[in-house]
């Protein structure tokens, strides 16, 4: 069963088959390991960015595609939710009317720029899909009057999500059971599907023909498979995906602007988080999404603690100082690129394959 589940792609590392099991358990009990709407925040932000980022893996580590429109499909699922529900009112109907409209969008148009694109080298179409990210986000800011601009759209969900939806009087554990907790569960339930989902296509004989094509674009042509059909699927795979994880973040933020979701910043967070959890392995994403914005969001409060700690010695408090936090998490992405070259997932894997090659 936990074969068919896992698609035969299980950790084969002891430690990592740890570390994952831990981290599921974690974000499935977080509200009541870590209570506090910052921590709730973090670790719903981290269940929409391990499928943003597995997503990308999908493009990047198992067919070999650096395209940096991704985050466009982001926030058209971001969009469709908060218009629809924007224009149609707080009711599930909108929901679904929001997401079915925004996935058909970003069919449409991953379609059209892998049918355009794809046949073209690679760096060339990096920089198309840079141009077109570019022209949507501009286009999103404009069209106030759909989009609300740069205000972006504030909006209800239905009651059912809503902190207002209280389902018990007292709270459970010092957590209040309402609407927000419920939210919470629904984007870890939607998580752990869309997650065995792609890991599951990546495993499919669809899926080694992808791996096939990122090794030899050529040998896996002239064995017969055509290249630009495989590829321009997996982009649409790629992008739906990413649609669903924008759905997911407009769901919990219950707003939904430019600079929310389709901001370039947020395309370098993919990045770098795929690069720390490692590339082609699908677990990576969620390693590496744990980690980097756990460090992205506490990073400020651990340097103002030493800075406070470090008040005898000047220059120490003012090299600790929380408004340097960018300059420490660039060193801690560079140290982890320097011990972790294949991330943090391929790092235990070739570390798991040279125990078992030192005992036999």
């Amino acid at each position: 069963m936990l074969t068919r589940v896992l698609s035969g792609d299980f950790p084969r590392s002891r430690v990592l088959a740890v570390i994952l099991v831990g981290l599921l358990l974690a974000l499935a009990f977080a509200p009541f390991i870590f209570p506090g709407v910052k921590a709730l925040n973090v670790a719903a932000k981290v269940l929409i960015f391990i499928v943003l980022v597995a997503s990308f893996d999908l493009l990047l580590g198992y067919t070999g595609i650096v395209s940096f429109a991704h985050t466009m499909f982001f926030g058209i699922g971001a969009y469709g939710i908060a218009v629809a529900t924007t224009r149609l009112g707080p009711t599930w109907e909108a929901l679904a009317v929001g997401l079915v409209s925004s996935l058909a969008l970003s069919f449409v148009l991953s379609l059209l720029v892998g049918l355009f694109s794809l046949r073209v080298k690679a760096i060339f179409f990096a920089m198309i899909t840079l141009a077109v990210a570019s022209a949507f986000q501009t286009l999103a800011s404009q069209l106030s009057e759909i989009t609300g601009g740069e205000d972006g759209l504030s909006f209800k969900v239905p009651e059912l999500l809503s902190p207002s939806m209280e389902f018990f009087e007292q709270p459970f554990l010092g957590v209040s059971i309402d609407g927000r907790l419920l939210c919470y569960y629904l984007l870890f339930v939607v998580t752990l599907v869309l997650l065995l989902s792609l890991l599951r296509i990546v495993n499919s004989p669809f899926g080694r023909v992808l791996q096939a094509i990122r090794e030899n674009e050529f040998r896996a042509e002239a064995i017969g498979y055509r290249v630009v059909v495989y590829r321009t699927t997996s982009s649409v795979l790629s992008a739906l995906f990413a649609t669903l994880a924008g759905a997911m973040l407009a769901l919990w933020l219950r707003y939904n602007g430019p600079d929310t979701s389709l901001s370039f910043e947020i395309m370098i967070d993919v990045l770098l988080i795929v690069v720390i959890g490692g590339m082609g392995t699908i677990y990576g994403a969620a390693i590496g999404a744990v980690l980097f914005l756990v460090a992205q969001s506490y990073l400020q409060d651990l340097l103002r603690l030493g800075s406070e700690a470090a008040s005898g010695l000047p220059w120490l408090a003012a090299l600790l100082s929380p408004d340097r936090w960018l300059l420490w998490l660039g060193l801690l992405f560079v140290l982890s690129v320097y011990y972790f070259p294949t991330g943090v997932v391929g790092k235990l894997r070739a570390a798991h394959l040279n125990r078992l090659a030192s005992r036999s």
